[in-house]
């Protein structure tokens, strides 16, 4: 803790990463604003249900509305739509519109999207990796819960 500060109330720059966690919520209750509402507002555009397979799929290059909805999935086209809007209002696409008939429009990961997709895809590496021993995890508790 720095001494010139009151718990809670040192600036962001003045801490460590160990503190930066606790702040966040990540080990312990303490929240401080500077640092738990930028996380948390970059946590809500990444926990939604698509913005992060949006941004995978972006990250492979540029792709027209129709190409993005089958390489997302499951996605409505509003959802997709909406989706869109919401990274594009954040920097994190663009979104191009060219002059044809009917006009072609097509979405690419921005710089500061691209900064995003590096870890987004680490994560996902990871929840492969992950996967089945998590869903073995998951089963040894159901099963012990149940008993």
């Amino acid at each position: 803790m720095n001494a010139r500060h009151p718990e809670g109330t040192a600036p962001v720059g003045d801490r460590s990463m160990a503190e930066i966690r606790v702040i966040a919520g990540v080990t312990g209750p303490v929240a401080d604003a500077r640092v738990l509402c930028p996380v948390r507002d970059v946590l809500d555009r990444l926990g939604d249900a698509w913005s992060v397979l949006v941004i995978l799929r972006l990250g492979d290059g540029p792709l027209r509305f129709n190409a993005l909805k089958r390489a997302v999935g499951a996605i409505s086209q509003r959802m997709l739509t909406v989706t869109l809007r919401s990274l594009e209002r954040d920097g994190l696409i663009s979104r191009t519109v060219r002059p044809t008939n009917p006009p072609q429009v097509e979405y690419a990961l921005t710089d500061l999207g691209h900064s995003l997709a590096g870890p987004i895809g680490a994560l996902a590496d990871w929840a492969v990796t992950r996967q089945a021993e998590i869903g073995e995890n998951r089963r040894r508790f159901d099963a012990a819960a149940e008993v």
